[in-house]
């Protein structure tokens, strides 16, 4: 290989690279006709506690407010996804864990096909979750670009927000991440002592 032929090769490598690192949301602005998604803006704001009422999987609506007095890792996925494929088993494990302990997951299913893709994925597809075959046990909403603006857009696939009990968002997780980082995080906000507002709102309930 002469010099000119590895610098071509070297160029070509990085290109792959950092195709790879874009993640599963090129794929998904490719699915849309190669144009960028609007909630890629890089001046996009994260917002401190998000307004955003969800279409729930099986109907009705559910308001993230309602959820306030737990901690809650909202994911945003795509059953078309291979990073939230493996991270969803990790997802199942959380939510057996720590449900107990005041927290819930939350499933944003961003597949432009909606319900009739998304329904059939969740009540089959199996995940290997320590040596069980499990299916997804956390609430699932549908989603779509209004739902992922009211966070402040996304860049990528798998997205998690993690939201303190008082319904702020404390962490920002763009893309793949270790499971044992995920966790770290999930209960440093379950350690956390509850604000005065949820504690009194628990004793009313």
């Amino acid at each position: 290989m002469n010099r000119n032929s590895s610098r071509i090769f070297v160029v070509l490598a990085v290109a792959g690279l950092a195709a790879a690192l874009a993640g599963c949301k090129s794929v998904a602005d490719a699915k849309s006709g190669g144009k960028p998604s609007a909630s890629a803006s890089a001046t996009s704001k994260f917002p401190d506690e998000p307004d955003v009422t969800f279409q729930q999987l099986q109907g009705g609506s559910l308001p993230l407010a309602s959820l306030k007095g737990k901690v809650v890792l909202v994911n945003f996925w795509a059953t078309w996804c291979d990073p939230c494929r493996i991270e969803i088993p990790w997802l199942i494990s959380f939510q057996q864990k720590y449900a107990s302990r005041g927290f819930t997951l939350l499933g944003i299913a961003m597949d432009e096909e909606g319900k009739k893709v998304v329904e059939p994925y969740v009540e089959k597809t199996q995940f290997d979750v320590d040596g069980q075959k499990l299916t997804m046990n956390y609430p699932i909403v549908i989603g779509n670009e209004d739902v992922a603006e009211k966070f402040g857009g996304l860049f990528g696939y798998p997205s998690s927000f993690l939201i303190s009990r008082d319904g702020k968002i404390v962490k920002r997780i763009i893309g793949l991440v270790s499971e044992d980082e995920l966790a770290r995080e999930i209960e440093l906000q379950l350690s956390a002592p509850a604000p005065a507002s949820s504690s009194a709102t628990a004793a009313v309930r």
